[in-house]
């Protein structure tokens, strides 16, 4: 019997590059609500078509796009609005610092752009594909594809929002904006797989409705901050306890 190692197995640059997008679909599809009504009400707090487009192009961050409209229309003054942001951004140095063993021998290019592409979407679907032990090289490529469908996607449904929007004027009454929530609650449930883990999102999410309030958007901050704690004391204080929950 001819016993063939798929591990060495070759994979194109190209073929990875599709298989990255081909994996990010379904997330894909959950964030095409929240762009367009981005895109919709961003000229109603006085955001210019090509600072929305802007913001889109450059920025590329959701959250903090959404968190920053609303501080726009209640009138906060601009400083306010990027510390806030940063805050909203937070989240993202942890992702930083799951994928530096992965990036670490990349080009600087490579590194500069997959770092600007590091959404949360990606962010799952690319670590997923990292940490697989099958030999395949290139991974970059596959991160790479994901964050490409993404920012296209973000963008044309940014475009859509600003142009089509118009005719919709009730869009934000539909109830599509619960598309992200849900697409954050699959991206965050498959990694929960130890105590540490659900006390950590379990103290972030209480918190997080608890706070709900604060103006400015503490209450997220407050959340993550919450719940990094208790993750830490949780695998400080029972270290036995972080099998499979």
């Amino acid at each position: 019997m001819i016993m063939v190692d798929f591990s060495s197995v070759k994979r194109s640059p190209l073929s990875l590059f599709f298989e990255g997008a081909k994996d990010t679909f379904p997330l894909v599809v959950g964030a095409i609500p929240f762009g367009i009504i981005f895109g919709t009400l961003a000229e109603t707090v006085g955001l210019s078509f090509s600072g929305t487009m802007g913001m889109s192009l450059f920025v590329f961050a959701g959250a903090s796009q959404f968190v920053s409209l609303s501080l726009l229309a209640s009138g906060t003054i601009w400083p306010m609005i990027v510390l806030t942001t940063f805050v909203v951004n937070l989240r993202h140095m942890l992702y930083s610092a799951t994928m530096v063993p992965f990036y670490k021998n990349l080009a600087p290019l490579w590194k500069m752009v997959l770092a600007f592409g590091l959404t949360d979407e990606t962010f799952a679907v690319a670590v997923r594909c990292y940490n697989k032990e099958d030999g395949v090289q290139g991974k970059h490529y596959y991160n790479l594809g994901s964050m490409v469908f993404m920012y296209l996607n973000w963008n044309l449904c940014t475009f859509i929002g600003l142009t089509a929007g118009k005719a919709f004027p009730e869009i934000t009454r539909w109830g599509l904006d619960f598309a992200m929530p849900a697409t954050f609650i699959g991206i965050v449930i498959p990694y929960l797989i130890s105590k540490p883990m659900w006390a950590s999102v379990i103290t972030a999410g209480t918190v997080s409705i608890l706070a709900c309030g604060l103006p400015h958007k503490m209450g997220l901050m407050l959340a993550a901050i919450a719940g990094v704690m208790v993750g830490v004391m949780c695998e400080k204080l029972f270290p036995e306890n972080q099998e499979r929950g």
